[in-house]
């Protein structure tokens, strides 16, 4: 596999990567992990370090970027369930190295 270039607009690392790279990008992916769907103040209570708006932003551009599935109800109050997508789900195996490094390396790191 050739190496991308990362001094140019098409390099994946700049343009996929940093799309889900940030650190709620990833508790978002992690938290709807393994569960068929969450609604919005489930997934606020699994984060209780993020703020509203910063969890909608978020959910929004997930959505956007096709790694979730925002599901809306048409009821009163108003129901709104996030799951997975399927290529929400394919990123998942991608990250479990990474969230063993970070366990691993915590004190390291973070000293």
């Amino acid at each position: 596999m050739r190496e991308p270039d990362l001094r140019y607009p098409t390099c994946p690392i700049r343009n996929v990567l940093s799309r889900f790279s940030d650190k709620w990008s990833l508790l978002i992916l992690l938290n709807l992990h393994g569960k068929e769907k969450l609604r919005y103040k489930e997934l606020m209570s699994s984060i209780p370090d993020i703020s509203q708006k910063m969890l909608s932003g978020t959910l929004k551009r997930l959505e956007e970027d096709h790694l979730i599935i925002r599901k809306a109800y048409p009821e009163i109050p108003p129901r709104v369930e996030y799951s997975l997508s399927r290529t929400g789900k394919s990123l998942i195996p991608a990250l479990q190295p990474m969230i063993e490094w970070a366990s691993v390396h915590f004190e390291e790191v973070t000293s």
